[in-house]
């Protein structure tokens, strides 16, 4: 679970590009492109112009180089030609990148031209949730100490966070240990360590956390048709803190107002 300082400097620069294709998606008007569009798009970027590879790609049989989830949509969402991005959804991109073989991944979830005040308040609180658990991040805490920050900052504004789904160690494979679940006691769970990466990445739920998972067997959905929102960093441990590895150049701002 522990990198070490070379495999840490590997990983820096894939989350320095990974980070870049949010940069470019965030100059994209996404109001009218199909979802495999966007899937094309961003595959084109990394391919050709960082000359790295989409890990998502061939993981587990997925065939596409990343998620696209809307609306009610949870995650793991497929892209295809027939899905249409419209004014007022929401829509959430989890993308993985592996550079010199080691990988990195992240999420956001976009506004679309005008969407309701209801959704703004839901990305903009599941991105906080997310800031929430990243301040907890230093060696001696526990991963109990994130979940159970993300969970009351959902629950503070009267949502619900999946607990289906969790961060994960991150590095030479997509998946490693330790899970980094959503919710959680202080105190408890794996005890953090300098060196170690994983990823932190609350999916946050309008109704219920309740969700269900479709025939594609792959795209998962809220039980009751409301909106989720999700955002996702790579982090490392430090000597006396947190690295965001995925961090963008908007958010510094932003970590630094909600953490």
């Amino acid at each position: 679970m522990v990198k070490t300082s070379d495999e840490l400097a590997l990983m820096r620069v894939s989350g320095k590009l990974l980070a870049s294709v949010f940069e470019m998606l965030d100059g994209q008007d996404l109001d009218g492109m199909s979802t495999l569009q966007i899937n094309d798009l961003v595959e084109d970027f990394i391919t050709v112009r960082l000359a790295a590879r989409p890990a998502s790609k061939g993981q587990y049989g997925f065939m596409f180089v990343l998620n696209c989830s809307i609306n009610h949509v949870v995650c793991h969402g497929v892209p295809t030609d027939d899905e249409i991005v419209r004014d007022g959804d929401i829509i959430n991109l989890d993308i993985t990148l592996e550079k010199n073989g080691f990988i990195a991944d992240s999420s956001k979830t976009y506004l679309v031209g005008d969407a309701p005040s209801a959704a703004k308040r839901l990305v903009r609180v599941a991105q906080e949730a997310m800031w929430k658990g990243i301040a907890q991040v230093r060696p001696g805490a526990h991963t109990g100490d994130i979940g159970f920050a993300i969970e009351r900052h959902a629950k503070k504004h009267g949502y619900s966070v999946v607990r289906e789904f969790c961060g994960h160690g991150i590095g030479r494979e997509m998946h490693e240990e330790p899970q980094v679940m959503n919710f959680g006691r202080p105190g408890t769970g794996v005890r953090l360590r300098e060196g170690m990466v994983f990823t932190i990445e609350p999916m946050v739920n309008q109704g219920t956390r309740k969700v269900s998972t479709q025939e594609d067997g792959w795209t998962v959905v809220t039980n009751d048709r409301k909106l989720s929102a999700q955002f996702e960093h790579t982090v490392a441990v430090t000597n006396d803190g947190v690295e965001v590895l995925t961090l963008r150049h908007d958010e510094s701002p932003l970590a630094a107002r909600v953490a």
